[in-house]
């Protein structure tokens, strides 16, 4: 065990992000693998926060729209996420949820391809995308289609309008190889839409390069905008004359303040807005994607990979029973580490109980993520090391641990 620990030292020693940690309100003595779920908060974020709700909204009051540019929010941060996604600054913008933003691109998608329904996906897909094609099967727009991942293209034929996939799998962290598929889609006539919740801010994403029609993502995993952050939303710019989306809101529309009777759509991505954007939770969400861009990408998949890397080959020589069901190539795989054991919960909130939060995934497995800007190495290591401890203690076993499934 010295040796893992000595090369997490060594490389922790080594690490140029090894500052950034600091720039996050996380106790030193917290080994944090779940910022794959929700993103470690930002010492800059309560001030932040603060002064919107002191200054800007207590002494400005609706001035602020103006002055404080609260109206240009949604875009300004949109142009902000853009370079993390290999986007064009107008052809992204923040609004909504994912789930909301995967609604209004899904019917988008239908609209553009008249006389076609299917919209194909994949089984064990993020529960919410496929929640929303059903949705909309539901009410006679849509047919949804499961194929299985050595099978997507081979489905894709001339009744499928879309194809959406997860980039990165939540589950397993496999991650797609996004440039072919959206080629194979186009072949086939259909449009793509990649769901970037489990990518932004920790893989490599070129969504031009790749030729993608629509994406979407979430503000609180690697963004770090907090539990519930506002999510965003792309559409390549090919589209934007065509794009039509439902849920007809009034800060979508062209001219929202002469407040017509009739809807005329806002050009570009700014029609994807529906309702008032809510200010806080973008501010927050602000500071988050501020100091990712700060890093840049390039340096926050280096690391990456580097812990990923270091936690998959310390977990194959000391803890070889957890099976690793990621795959072993970095380059095909996100941000997280999954490993399949039958008593996966329990593990877990053993782990939890000494401050080594990761996560459990429904039915058998155990999800370590990592957060490049604040994970260290000594993290990882410590994961490893008390999950050994925890097998070997019979720990796990506990009583608590086994109730607390029961009412979870």
């Amino acid at each position: 065990m010295t040796r893992w620990q000595d090369e997490a030292a060594r490389l922790d020693a080594a690490d140029p992000l090894a500052d950034a940690r600091a720039q996050f309100l996380i106790d030193d003595d917290l080994a944090y693998l779940d910022g794959n779920s929700l993103g470690a908060l930002p010492k800059a974020t309560p001030e932040r926060v603060a002064e919107v709700v002191r200054e800007e909204w207590g002494d400005g009051l609706i001035s602020s729209w103006n002055a404080a540019n609260w109206i240009d929010l949604p875009q300004r941060i949109g142009a902000k996420i853009a370079p993390l996604v290999g986007a064009q600054p107008h052809e992204v913008v923040v609004a909504d949820s994912v789930s909301v933003n995967l609604f209004k691109l899904i019917s988008a998608a239908l609209a553009m391809r008249p006389g076609r329904k299917v919209v194909l996906s994949e089984p064990g897909n993020f529960p919410t995308d496929l929640y929303m094609i059903e949705g909309l099967e539901k009410q006679g727009l849509a047919e949804r289609r499961l194929a299985k991942r050595g099978s997507i293209e081979s489905a894709l034929d001339g009744d499928v309008a879309l194809l959406l996939l997860t980039h990165v799998h939540y589950k397993t962290g496999e991650m797609f190889d996004m440039a072919r598929l959206t080629k194979a889609a186009h072949d086939a006539g259909a449009l793509v839409l990649w769901d970037l919740s489990h990518s932004v801010g920790a893989v490599p994403v070129d969504l031009s390069g790749a030729g993608a029609d629509f994406a979407v993502g979430c503000g609180y995993k690697y963004l770090n905008g907090g539990p519930g952050a506002p999510a965003f939303a792309f559409v390549a710019e090919r589209h934007h004359k065509q794009l039509q989306q439902p849920l007809s809101g009034w800060m979508g529309h062209a001219k929202p303040f002469e407040f017509s009777d009739d809807y005329e759509p806002a050009p570009g991505v700014d029609q994807l807005l529906c309702g008032t954007p809510p200010i806080v939770s973008m501010s927050a969400l602000e500071v988050g994607v501020d100091l990712m861009a700060d890093i840049g990408i390039e340096a926050l998949v280096a690391k990456s990979r580097r812990l990923s890397e270091f936690t998959r080959a310390a977990m194959a020589d000391l803890v070889p029973e957890l099976p690793c069901i990621s795959p072993e190539d970095p380059e095909v795989r996100g941000s997280q580490l999954s490993f399949r054991q039958q008593h996966a919960y329990e593990l877990c909130q053993a782990l939890i109980a000494r401050r080594v939060v990761g996560d459990f995934r429904a039915p058998d497995v155990l999800r370590l993520g990592f957060a490049p800007a604040y994970v260290r190495f000594a993290d990882c290591w410590r994961a490893v090391r008390t999950l050994r401890d925890i097998l070997d203690s019979g720990e796990w076993r506990k009583a608590e641990y086994a109730e607390r499934l029961a009412v979870t």
